[in-house]
């Protein structure tokens, strides 16, 4: 079997961290993980797996994060895993059986059945959820952006058929602070980016998020849970345009002060 190396970023992955390791037993000969400054005991977690461990002194993001991780990696093909993230029996045996045959392909993609508050979600957008995280070392990157990375595959990429599993909110605590940190991570970036808000469109945007999450993909289909992520989609599509706009009003306060 070609050596595998499975990479992840991680902070403060206490919780999670055992459970995803623990799924990679027989499948990784190689864990790697960047953290950034985890405070809980992600590090003597990663430690009783063997995990080849590095704290950079600074954040610059998901994509350049990942990057660091993935620079490490020595196997033949790559995972990236997220610490919410577990590999089921099916998907180690299909993954085996991928990188022994993998025909011309370089990159696989895996769906991914994700956790909501009580249930997997099988509608609301959220399902297929095809990712792409499984590649030959030195055919992908990911991209630069400092939230919603995605990865950058060279070649070929074909599509698994098991899914991961995915517990990315376990109550709506983690919702509520998800919103909040990513939604300022967007605008941080869409900023930088040179794009423009406005409150008008702040609440145009955060609508059309509902009406697009519980009606046009079904999430009415995902019941009590369905209609509360359709809320939450629409809250942080709401608060990433009004804190862009905010950003925009702090930046023309800033050229007002004289000098």
């Amino acid at each position: 079997m070609p050596i595998l190396s499975v990479i992840l970023i991680t902070k403060n992955e206490e919780a999670n961290l055992h459970d995803c390791l623990a799924s990679l037993e027989g499948l990784a000969q190689q864990i790697v993980i960047v953290d950034t400054a985890s405070t809980d005991g992600t590090l003597e977690i990663a430690k009783t797996f063997n995990a080849t461990i590095i704290q950079p002194p600074d954040w610059p993001g998901f994509g350049p994060q990942k990057n660091r991780a993935l620079d490490l990696a020595t196997g033949e093909w790559v995972l990236s895993l997220d610490a919410d993230e577990r590999i089921t029996p099916a998907l180690r045996s299909e993954i085996v059986a991928a990188i022994n045959h993998p025909g011309e392909t370089s990159c696989f993609a895996i769906p991914r059945l994700s956790w909501y508050c009580g249930r997997f979600i099988r509608h609301s957008g959220w399902n297929p959820d095809y990712v792409d995280r499984l590649f030959k070392r030195g055919t992908a990157k990911f991209s630069e952006d400092i939230v919603h990375e995605r990865l950058i595959p060279t070649g070929c990429v074909a599509r698994l058929n098991n899914p991961m599993l995915h517990f990315s909110f376990l109550n709506y605590s983690q919702v509520l602070q998800k919103i909040d940190r990513y939604s300022s991570a967007s605008a941080e970036q869409a900023f930088a980016q040179g794009k423009k808000s406005s409150i008008t469109k702040a609440i145009l945007h955060g609508v059309w998020s509902f009406i697009r999450t519980y009606i046009v993909q079904a999430g009415f289909l995902d019941g009590s849970q369905g209609y509360t992520l359709a809320i939450s989609n629409a809250q942080g599509t709401y608060y990433r345009y009004i804190k862009l706009w905010q950003l925009h009003q702090q930046a023309k306060n800033q050229q007002k002060k004289p000098s």
